[in-house]
């Protein structure tokens, strides 16, 4: 299994955007963002749309086309953005259901479902804690 990679480059985009707006610049291209995050620029495009539709970031059309925060970096917290990609459950259960006639197979569910809500608990509550500007800091820092 694959470790989901859409938080940490929707973070990645944020902090780039927030940086150029920093900068002095008005917007930013999503072939700008793709450049840093070494990707294809309609990934980060169809990212941005959906941090669009959750009012984090706002593009602006025609001549000077690109994007830009709609908010400070310091005000756009990192459980901002999980909700705003749709991350979903950090866990999953089965694919199939277990089998009900076995004694592992009919609790193995209600057990780690408690277990599961209680770390998604925990994740939000730290998302919460971050912001976009905070992430910025770091990653100027650690260079």
């Amino acid at each position: 299994m694959s470790a989901n990679s859409r938080l940490t480059v929707a973070l990645h985009a944020l902090a780039w955007v927030g940086l150029y707006q920093r900068l002095g610049h008005d917007v930013a291209t999503s072939e700008q963002v793709a450049g840093s995050v070494n990707t294809n620029p309609v990934v980060i495009r169809r990212l941005l749309g959906e941090l669009r539709e959750a009012g984090l970031v706002r593009s602006q059309r025609g001549a000077g086309a690109g994007w830009m925060l709609s908010r400070d970096p310091a005000d756009i917290t990192l459980l901002d953005v999980y909700d705003a990609i749709g991350s979903g459950p950090l866990f999953g259960m089965h694919r199939a259901e277990p089998n009900q006639g076995c004694v592992v197979g009919a609790g193995i569910q209600p057990a780690l479902r408690t277990v599961y809500d209680g770390l998604d608990r925990v994740l939000r509550a730290e998302l919460a804690m971050t912001t976009v500007a905070d992430v910025l800091k770091g990653t100027l820092a650690s260079r």
